[in-house]
């Protein structure tokens, strides 16, 4: 799109629904969804099958789910857990 810049992750608002994200992000929020409250990004990676138990490999997860609250379709608490919108 000449000129202006396409977003990959668009915002909750502007999105008709969660189809609008990539595969893996639709992913994450069905974790986030299924679990019973705030999940930890840890919760998460072992949900994707992720090695977990070395940190530098949840980074990405992380950085995935901070753009997903950015963004309006997750909320990320002060602990660093996150929830839902609704």
């Amino acid at each position: 799109m000449a000129g202006r810049a396409v977003l990959l992750i668009p915002h909750r608002g502007e999105a008709q629904d969660e189809t609008a994200l990539p595969d893996d992000y639709r992913r994450i929020l069905q974790i986030v969804r299924a679990g019973d409250g705030p999940v930890q990004v840890r919760a998460v990676g072992e949900e994707l099958g992720l090695e977990v138990a070395v940190r530098g490999k949840l980074e990405p997860l992380r950085a995935k789910m901070t753009k997903l609250a950015d963004r309006g379709w997750l909320h990320k608490r002060p602990d660093g857990r996150f929830t839902a919108r609704r």
